[in-house]
C-alpha cells in the first residue's frame, strides 16, 4: 500500500532531498513550502501554520502515514525560533489526528549539531512552555545585541526542538498512539542555507572549529534525508525520543567517549 508523507521544507535542502528520496520509493508525497511546494504556507505564523494543516488535511484525505519536519532557518532572529520550533510543534500537533488514522504512522524533524552549543534557557524554557510571544521577546533581546549573540536564537530552537520531541515521543498522545517521535541532528550539510558560511575562508573556519567532522567532512542532505526517511518507514518501530546525531563524528568529538556516567554512583567523600 503507497504511504502517504507530509515533508516541510520540500523546496530546497533536507528537505528537497527527503523528497525526492520517498518519491524513489513511490511513496506519495505533499510537500510544504513557502514556493514550489504542493502546499505554500509560511510556518513562521500561527495563520500560516493553521492553514498549511488543513491544507494536508484535504490533500491528504485525512490520513497521514509520516510526517517529516525540516523547514528551519538559521538567521539570528526572532523568526527562526518561529519557524524552528513553532513551525515543527505545531504542524506535528495539526496532523496528529491524521498519523492517528494511519496503520503505521511514524514522525521525525530535523533538529542540528547545535542543540549541544551554548544557547538561552529563558528562550528554551518559553518555548517548551509553548508561550510563543515570551519566546520571541526573548530572541528579540538576543538579535538586538547583534549578530554573534543574535545567533543563540538557532541553537536554543533547536535545543528547545529535540528536548520537546525527547518529552512528547513518550507521552499517550505520541507513544500511546503507537507513533515513533525521532530527531535528526545534522553536522555541517552542504544546502543553499550554509552556502554562504562555507564559500569563504573565515565562515569555513569558523563552522569547523564549532562542527568538527572527522568521518567523510562536510554532509550531502542526502545523508539526513535517507535517515529520515527510514525513521517514518514502518520497519521503525520502537526508537522513541532520539536526537541522532548524524554529523560525521561532531557529538563524539564534542562530548567525547562518556556520556553515561552523570547517573552512576558517586564514590563517598
Amino acid at each position: 500500500m503507497t504511504r502517504t508523507y507530509v515533508v516541510t521544507g520540500s523546496a530546497s535542502g533536507i528537505g528537497a532531498a527527503t523528497k525526492r528520496a520517498l518519491d524513489a520509493q513511490g511513496a506519495r508525497v505533499i510537500g510544504v513550502d513557502l514556493h514550489d511546494a504542493d502546499v505554500e504556507a509560511d510556518l513562521s505564523t500561527a495563520e500560516g501554520r493553521a492553514a498549511a494543516v488543513t491544507a494536508v488535511l484535504e490533500q491528504s484525505g485525512g490520513v497521514v502515514d509520516g510526517v517529516i519536519a525540516c523547514a528551519g532557518i538559521s538567521a539570528p532572529s526572532p523568526v527562526t525560533v518561529a519557524v524552528n520550533f513553532f513551525g515543527v510543534t505545531s504542524m506535528l500537533e495539526g496532523l496528529l489526528p491524521a498519523l492517528r488514522a494511519s496503520s503505521a504512522p511514524r514522525a521525525a524533524v530535523v533538529s542540528s549539531m547545535a542543540s549541544l552549543q551554548p544557547n538561552s534557557p529563558e528562550l528554551v524554557e518559553a518555548a517548551l512552555g509553548g508561550d510563543e510571544a515570551a519566546a520571541l521577546t526573548a530572541a528579540a533581546k538576543l538579535a538586538e545585541q547583534g549578530p554573534e549573540v543574535g545567533y543563540l536564537v538557532y541553537p536554543s530552537s533547536k535545543r528547545a526542538l529535540s528536548r520537546w520531541v525527547r518529552r512528547e515521543s513518550i507521552s499517550e498522545a505520541w507513544a500511546g498512539a503507537g507513533i515513533p517521535l525521532n530527531a535528526v541532528a545534522p553536522g555541517t550539510v552542504i544546502t543553499p542555507m550554509t552556502a554562504g558560511l562555507l564559500d569563504n575562508p573565515e565562515g569555513l573556519a569558523m563552522v569547523d572549529a564549532a562542527v568538527p567532522m572527522p568521518l567523510n567532512y562536510h554532509q550531502p542532505a542526502e545523508s539526513i534525508a535517507n535517515l529520515l526517511v527510514w525513521l517514518t518507514s514502518e520497519q521503525n518501530t520502537h526508537m522513541a525520543g532520539q536526537t541522532i546525531y548524524c554529523d560525521g563524528g561532531a557529538d563524539a568529538t564534542l562530548r567525547g567517549d562518556d556520556i553515561w556516567s552523570w547517573n552512576d554512583p558517586k564514590p563517598a567523600a
